[in-house]
């Protein structure tokens, strides 16, 4: 199996078990294949960010209700020899590391970027294709799929549904509170949609809805905007003092 996974070099990162897991030298390591019970009943996502021809981003998050922090993350890329060698490749490849993921962090829901309708029939349909393993690989773990379109994501993360890679990049590395900019894009994205679930996830506990309410349709305040809320409410309080 020929597979690129992008380097993250950087100084911070400590390199622990096998594959490439990678931790944050501010954080204490978790156990990855512990459930719920032994995470301080913490809520873990698993974003993931489907491609139909570059790199398929996933990234891992977890909060205890007050602060989020990432566990992992990364993009696959399979060769084009290998793309040649066996139609399939890109779509079995997606799903042996999804399954891998879910093993050995054991997430409490699987956030997935939707298709894109805008998008021209061919692109869509390879698209749909990697999505299809995606949920495919959810189900036989018996984990919850959760599905965002890229706006939803985007407003938000960002506060603003037509913002660009980079200043998502840099949103998912200030709500994270990572020492460096995630790379590639691909991987922020994933990161992202994890961060929208969980946002989501906090509106429906907060509101006291049912489980089975899609978290697109709960539509919370954005991260960006909880903050600038937050701010103000600082700002009157100083005035009121005064």
């Amino acid at each position: 199996m020929a597979v690129f996974l992008f380097p993250r070099n950087s100084p911070t990162k400590l390199w622990q078990g096998r594959g490439e897991r990678r931790r944050l030298s501010s954080m204490k390591a978790a156990s990855p294949a512990s459930n719920s019970s032994t995470r301080n009943n913490c809520f873990r996502v698993l974003g993931v960010d489907p491609a139909s021809a570059g790199p398929t981003g996933y990234g891992i998050i977890e909060s205890d209700g007050r602060r989020c922090r990432m566990l992992h993350y990364g993009a696959l890329k399979v060769a084009p020899k290998r793309q040649k060698e066996c139609l399939g490749a890109v779509l079995h490849d997606v799903h042996a590391l999804l399954c891998r993921l879910m093993d050995e962090f054991s997430p409490d829901a699987l956030a997935v970027e939707s298709v894109f309708t805008a998008l021209n029939m061919r692109t869509a349909l390879r698209l749909a294709e990697v999505r299809g393993v995606v949920l495919l690989a959810a189900a036989q773990r018996g984990v919850a799929v959760h599905s965002y379109s890229p706006r939803e994501v985007k407003a938000s993360v960002a506060g603003y549904g037509h913002a660009d890679k980079k200043q998502m990049q840099l949103m998912v590395r200030a709500l994270l509170e990572m020492n460096e900019t995630p790379e590639p894009s691909d991987a922020a994205d994933a990161l992202a949609v994890a961060l929208c679930h969980l946002q989501a996830e906090q509106a429906r506990q907060r509101f006291g809805l049912p489980a089975e309410t899609r978290g697109a349709k709960l539509r919370p305040q954005s991260f960006a905007a909880k903050a600038a809320i937050a701010r103000g409410g600082a700002t009157n309080t100083l005035r009121r003092a005064s």
